[in-house]
């Protein structure tokens, strides 16, 4: 099979207009209209960015995160990643591309669970742009441990009651509808005993306790993402309104949370790249100390470890984002090894290139003059949206350490005297040979 590190040159020409497209389109909303991404747009604001929404579909590159028979363009996961690596950094860039989170997971698991009125009702038009969603799981007392979930819902005849509280439920204030977690069988564990439901805007009960927003910013009444605190007090909703089968919710967090943190990572190259564009371009054009800062050593170091780092991290989620769309079995043990080991690493390159960039931008990179501090504000965050690494990593290490026997006995596998012997019993005729041979000689081969 032929290995081959190359974008088709048609695909490649799509890529170039993107590039373009993200400079003179969409880089102008981000500085005009920053926090109105994932708003309702105003009637004055359609106007702006509907006629952009229909250049990107007449390229064929809306919604390319579902495949054709689920309601997106096919494209797989590889082309998606080369999309989200130019695109990624921007906020307003992935609602223009109607690849936004987390309407996108969203999406998947209303594509793959969600029965053919909920996809009506609910994901047909959040694929063509017209609503936002929110995904509610995180509850304020357990964090990344669903175990310790305690929102429930509890069948009343032909609908289900919701009780319990969520933090970060990312967008809600924006939502059209939300897809909520909850615990239905409280006798069973939680990967067998919670379900999933659809909550629509508006629905008596959801209360919003709180506009929480992430650090270094502040809520806007008027606009703003958000990850509000809400308490769900008898949230009446229909049977039908259950996503996928009863006691599955587990199943369908994890479908949904897998493609989302590979889908981080893409974004994270683009992050990266963005922060490295801008410390060449500084080390080129800042003079200190008698030149430009370029021929200092520190600053060489920090643009080469970032080039490396960058470009072996963008292989690692290329290579995972083939294999996805290489797969005959979906999201295999390998596939969510390499997605929670692309999520580990995200948070560290994000994290050490952006601050690299901001030091060599000095005050001027820790100011409000340069998109540095919203991107070092996202690094904390990074660690954390989708599980914490940790929780990646101890994922990547259980799944590693399953192919990999205890060795029986005192001693470990590679000891080198019990391999010495074994291999001594194994060859001993030569070994009898070679001592004649060497009595006789008087040669003596070199003994390792």
């Amino acid at each position: 099979m032929a290995w081959e590190f190359f974008t088709d040159p048609e695909f490649q020409q799509q890529l170039d207009w993107v590039k373009t497209f993200l400079k003179e389109e969409i880089d102008p909303l981000e500085v005009l209209w920053p926090g109105l991404d994932h708003c309702p747009p105003a009637p004055w604001m359609r106007k702006v960015i509907d006629p952009l929404k229909q250049q990107v579909r007449d390229r064929g590159l809306w919604a390319t995160h579902l495949p054709p028979e689920l309601g997106g363009k096919g494209f797989g996961q590889v082309k998606l990643a080369l999309i989200n690596e130019i695109i990624g950094h921007s906020q307003w860039a992935p609602v223009i591309f109607g690849i936004q989170g987390p309407d996108t997971g969203n999406a998947e698991i209303l594509a793959h669970y969600g029965t053919a009125e909920q996809k009506e009702k609910y994901l047909q038009p959040l694929l063509e742009g017209e609503i936002f969603s929110c995904f509610s799981m995180t509850e304020p007392q357990c964090g990344s441990d669903p175990q310790q979930f305690k929102t429930r819902a509890v069948r009343d005849g032909d609908d289900w009651v919701i009780n319990g509280e969520k933090f970060y439920s990312s967008n809600i204030n924006n939502a059209s509808f939300t897809i909520v977690m909850t615990i239905t069988n409280p006798d069973v564990s939680v990967h067998k005993g919670s379900s999933m439901f659809l909550v629509p805007r508006g629905a008596p009960g959801l209360e919003i306790l709180r506009h929480t927003e992430t650090m270094g910013r502040q809520y806007d009444p008027r606009g703003s993402f958000g990850h509000p605190h809400v308490r769900y007090n008898n949230v009446r909703v229909p049977a039908e309104n259950m996503l996928g089968p009863e006691g599955k919710g587990f199943e369908l967090a994890q479908v949904r949370l897998s493609g989302g943190r590979l889908h981080h990572a893409m974004r994270t190259i683009a992050v990266c790249q963005f922060a490295l564009d801008m410390m060449c371009e500084r080390a080129n054009s800042r003079v200190a100390h008698g030149g430009l800062i370029r021929e200092k050593q520190a600053v060489q170091q920090a643009i080469a470890n970032s080039y490396a780092e960058l470009k072996m991290f963008r292989l690692y989620v290329l290579k995972t984002a083939w294999d996805i769309d290489n797969s005959s079995d979906g999201y295999n043990r390998q596939i969510r090894t390499d997605i929670a080991m692309s999520k580990v690493l995200a948070y560290k390159l994000h994290h050490d290139i952006v601050e690299r960039a901001v030091h060599i931008h000095g005050a001027l990179g820790v100011s409000d003059e340069m998109p540095l501090g919203r991107l070092w504000m996202d690094a904390p965050m990074q660690g954390l949206m989708d599980g914490p690494y940790e929780a990646h990593q101890s994922t990547v290490a259980r799944n590693l350490l399953r192919d990999y026997p205890a060795q029986d006995g005192l001693w470990p596998r590679e000891w080198l005297p019990g391999k010495h012997a074994a291999a001594a019993e194994k060859h001993k005729q030569a070994l009898l040979e070679q001592a004649h041979w060497e009595q006789e000689t008087g040669s003596f081969v070199a003994l390792v």
